[in-house]
């Protein structure tokens, strides 16, 4: 009988460690899986912003064609639901890409970025505007006072105050006076 063969096997790990291997390497798997589909989806959300762009360059030659210069607008307002902003970008995406393609692998921002095309940060809401915020009465009652006062002055005649700012006119007035203030009001 001939002698066994020498067997070069490692001894079973745990079953503790066993399955801490099974699922580091389910995990690793599900992670491939899952960045391949991240890439799949960020190639399919490039290619249809930048086919969305062509649509849009060519709607608004026809609307401008048909309609006008200034009809454009109200039809991208009342028919796209996006905002306006992105319309452009989207154009801009279509207009120097030559083809998805060629920007595989990013992200819309990221494309945007490498295009040059300008975005809004994350944290501001997309469209809105800065608006100054709106100065209490009695600011610019004081700044119509200032102006006509101004005007007055460098016209050298006496101005008749609208009712609102005669009141204004007339306590200012007294005011300087007994502060003994020389400017004339």
């Amino acid at each position: 009988m001939p002698p066994p063969a020498q067997c070069n096997v490692t001894p079973a790990p745990p079953a503790r460690e066993t399955s801490a291997f099974l699922e580091i390497n389910r995990l690793h798997v599900e992670a491939r899986r899952l960045a391949g589909d991240s890439r799949r989806s960020l190639d399919a959300a490039l290619s249809a912003a930048w086919r969305a762009g062509q649509l849009l360059i060519a709607e608004k030659a026809r609307i401008r064609r048909r309609a006008g210069q200034g009809a454009w607008l109200g039809w991208l307002e009342t028919r796209f639901h996006g905002g306006v902003r992105t319309a452009q970008r989207y154009m801009q995406l279509a207009r120097r890409a030559d083809t998805p393609g060629a920007l595989r692998g990013l992200g819309l921002r990221q494309a945007y970025l490498r295009l040059g095309i300008p975005i809004s940060s994350k944290t501001s809401g997309e469209d809105r505007r800065v608006r100054p915020p709106k100065l209490p009465p009695i600011v610019t009652l004081a700044a119509r006072l200032t102006r006509l006062l101004r005007r007055q002055a460098r016209l050298g005649m006496d101005i008749q105050f609208p009712d609102d700012l005669r009141v204004l006119h007339s306590q200012l007035a007294i005011l300087l006076k007994n502060t003994g203030t020389d400017t004339a009001v």
